[in-house]
């Protein structure tokens, strides 16, 4: 463990010349005061929360001294030095993003959609297109969940592994040079408790990637120290067993304190040319950090530490030790650097004021156009009293904001409801055009706005013919793996067991051995970072497919899918995109972890990836072609039964796609619709034939995908002809059933047709018990359907159908 000293330099050095080090200084203060005044916004109510980088300046810039073109940056809400240091970060912006400003030329980080010191850069032209991302300094999309940031550095990094090894990805020259691009890491030393930290950490040090991580230490989290967080009170003293030798690959561990100007310079120098050329991961642990204004506006760090810390704070401030360097070192005098803090507050505060000019003249000019209207309204209105009243109260709002408006607008339209419709309709215009932007600045791009939306791939049928053999289900897609790995250098996979043995399901089978490790890659029992390292991969113009050994194991990997990629293109909106694929296998085999079909869970938290769920393997290949066609992150989760079923082998492998959001017609019938997917298309299916034995003639429809779910009204056009439906699958009651329930009798408006009440069919309210007798028990069977849908008929017709 290597500790980096100060080591004096000649002035006219380029990174230590007079003009350099006083440009540090002058950032320095800059970023200092837009804390301070940040803070002081807070309490005065003109933003919500604040929570800023003060204490973390000198670190950050020789952070950002080392960052190259092309780098990428995964760190959390402390980093705003290093952002306005790379020129990615304007005092405007900053402030900004503190109003929610949801304007993405004023914020374009988030469009007002993070809290502030949430930073992200934007990797794509208004179109979806990908920018140059080897000639910009780039940092992928925060997010607030404590280390969450470390399983995508793990997959940016990763990314620089395969473009320097993957001579076929030699053309994609936007997003590359020669996989020399570092992926550089922040986090804070209490979140180095947290499992995605040490999962990162053990995975970078096998697989050997250029990723530089730094610890921001201060000794406290929020209000617990250090002595409560981490094993010896210092996580690199923990982490010395992942340190490399000169025998043995690991972790370069460096150890600096946050305010040694030089010693920060040096260390992130050789960190950074260590990642860069040999492509060996390295921690750098910076110590004796403060945070001068504690956690957050959320309270004063005065609770909880005592007089004599506080005083060490004041003492070792790395602004003020910075300064005394300067001075020291006869680099410029006292009255210099008096005058550089003067003009930085100066500065502040101008970029501040015009900040908050831009971001409330819109909503006052929004505000006066609604006075306006109201006054107007009230003119023709029979309560005209009141609806002036609205107008006063809101035209004297102190810092209002968009809320104020619209909530006065709605309530003088409701109290208009009785006046004649002449009085509201200027009023009424304007709230729908508000209302089209809002939508606009706080709900747009949950998905692609762009050509490649998975809605505008074209639908092209799978073709049999003669020579079209029965193959076990597994044979087409290892088929089609096969063909995409050939056609597309992008397209790589990784996951447990998917390398030397093909995956457990034998789709890879001897697929590593023909692309190599690079391409068709074991990993770790490590979940989190198996989407980490689709997430980052994809973020770098890369297509990931990561694997998920059972949908049982991805609630280890459901945080990062959750908070990082089904909200990735919404919070940047549209400035981001990861369009990874997570592969995985569900619905039924054996027992309690190994036949999950959690969908309730996994509709509730994905809302912005697509969410596959085929019926058969030729369905799956459809539906990863139609994937890579697009620019949507997605889960696929085949069917664990169905990989020794027998299927005709497609004649068009690799060419025909599903027509994503589309409902598939297996059965026609005249006298019920069943509205399943998955492995119950094979159990309805069954009993429809049992049923039609018995004169009842079912519908059997097959969604494909859950998200998007049925854009073009199918089930619904079923119903209107049957007048009933059941909702089935394997999910516990109240979850995915009840999710098709809501999307067909509200989004599709079908109640009017119904003859009887909607039904479902549910698995159990338990995971399922083991053995098939578990199965049988515990999920829906043959048996179960036939008697649900003859229940049904029973009550339509009891003559006919006679209870059972």
């Amino acid at each position: 463990m290597s500790e980096v000293q100060s080591v004096p330099k000649n002035l006219n050095s380029p990174n230590l010349s007079k003009e350099a080090v006083l440009e540090d200084f002058r950032v320095a203060m800059i970023s200092r005061h837009a804390s301070l005044v940040g803070r002081k916004e807070v309490f005065m109510g003109k933003a919500k929360f604040g929570i800023f980088g003060d204490g973390k300046e000198i670190a950050q810039i020789a952070m950002a001294r080392a960052f190259q073109l092309g780098d990428f940056r995964s760190g959390y809400y402390r980093d705003q030095t290093f952002m306005l240091v790379i020129g990615e970060l304007t005092l405007q912006q900053y402030f900004s993003q503190l109003y929610a400003y949801t304007n993405v030329e004023a914020e374009p980080a988030s469009a007002g959609r993070l809290m502030n010191g949430h930073f992200a850069t934007r990797s794509l032209h208004e179109d979806g297109s990908w920018k140059d991302l080897t000639k910009k300094y780039n940092s992928a999309a925060d997010i607030s969940p404590t280390a969450a940031q470390m399983p995508k550095l793990l997959g940016l990094a990763y990314a620089s592994k395969l473009f320097r090894g993957n001579k076929g990805l030699k053309d994609m020259t936007k997003f590359s040079v020669n996989g020399n691009e570092v992926a550089w890491g922040t986090i804070g030393n209490a979140s180095t408790s947290e499992g995605m930290f040490f999962e990162t950490i053990n995975a970078a040090g096998v697989m050997q990637v250029p990723m530089v991580i730094s610890i921001w230490d201060d000794g406290y989290g929020i209000s617990v120290p250090n002595e409560f967080h981490t094993t010896k009170g210092s996580i690199s003293e923990a982490l010395a067993g992942f340190e490399r030798t000169d025998s043995q690959k690991g972790i370069e561990i460096i150890r600096v304190n946050g305010w040694d100007y030089e010693a920060l310079l040096n260390a992130y120098v050789e960190a950074g040319e260590l990642a860069r050329t040999s492509h060996v991961p390295v921690l750098i642990h910076v110590l004796e950090m403060t945070q001068p204004q504690g956690h957050s506006t959320s309270g004063s760090h005065e609770r909880y530490k005592d007089k004599k810390r506080l005083q060490w704070e004041k003492d070792w401030d790395c602004i003020s030790k910075f300064r005394e360097y300067i001075l020291s070192n006869k680099i410029a005098s006292a009255d210099t650097l008096d005058k550089i803090e003067a003009e930085a507050k100066a500065v502040v505060k101008q970029e501040k004021e015009a900040a908050w000019t831009k971001f409330s003249n819109d909503i006052k000019n929004e505000l006066n156009e609604a006075v306006v209207l109201l006054r107007a309204a009230a003119q023709h209105s029979t309560r005209k009293v009141l609806i002036n009243q609205l107008a006063e109260e809101l035209s004297k709002t102190i810092n209002p904001i968009r809320k104020d408006v619209i909530v006065a607008v709605r309530k003088a339209l409701l109290i208009l409801r009785l006046d004649a419709p002449a009085a509201k309709a200027d009023l009424k215009a304007w709230y729908a055009k508000q209302t089209d932007l809002n939508f606009d600045r706080y709900n747009s791009h949950l998905y692609s706005h762009s050509e490649w939306s998975v809605l505008n791939v074209e639908e092209v049928p799978a073709k049999f013919n003669d020579k079209s053999l029965y193959v076990d289900g597994r044979e087409i897609l290892q088929s089609y793996f096969d063909y995409t790995l050939e056609k597309d250098p992008r397209f790589f996979t990784f996951g447990e067991d998917v390398g030397r043995i093909g995956d457990v399901n034998q789709a890879f089978a001897g697929l590593q051995a023909k692309y190599g490790e690079l391409r068709v890659s074991d990993t770790g029992i490590r979940e989190c970072t198996i989407i980490g390292q689709g997430i980052g991969a994809s973020l770098r113009g890369l297509r990931p497919l990561a694997e998920i050994q059972y949908l049982d194991y991805l609630l280890y990997g459901l945080q990062m899918l959750a908070d990082d990629v089904a909200c990735l293109q919404y919070r940047t909106k549209g400035g981001q995109k990861a369009p990874m694929i997570v592969r995985t296998r569900g619905h039924r085999l054996e027992g309690v972890w190994h036949s999950g079909s959690p969908m309730g869970m996994i509709l509730s938290t994905l809302r912005g990836m697509v969410v596959c769920v085929p019926r058969d393997m030729t369905q799956a290949a459809g539906m990863y072609n139609a994937l890579l066609k697009s620019d949507e992150p997605a889960i696929v989760i085949e069917c664990l039964n169905g990989y020794r079923l027998k299927e005709k082998m497609p004649s068009n492998l690799g060419e025909y796609t599903v027509a994503l959001g589309k409902p598939e017609i297996l059965r026609e019938g005249s006298d019920l619709s069943i509205v399943t997917y998955g492995s119950m298309c094979k159990i309805i299916m069954e009993a429809a034939n049992e049923l039609a034995e018995i004169g009842i003639e079912i519908e059997v429809l097959d969604v494909q995908t859950l998200l998007p779910f049925d854009v073009h009204g199918i089930i619904g056009e079923s119903i209107k002809k049957t007048n009933r439906v059941i909702f089935a699958d394997e999910d516990v009651p109240g979850a995915g059933s009840a999710f098709m329930l809501q999307q067909v009798i509200e989004g599709q408006e079908v109640f009017k047709y119904l003859d009887s009440e909607p039904q479902t069919i549910t698995a159990k309210p338990h995971r399922p018990a083991y053995s098939s007798d578990g199965d049988y028990f515990s999920k829906p069977s043959v048996e179960d359907v036939v008697e649900k849908v003859y229940a049904m008929m029973n009550e339509v017709n009891p003559k006919k159908y006679p209870s059972i």
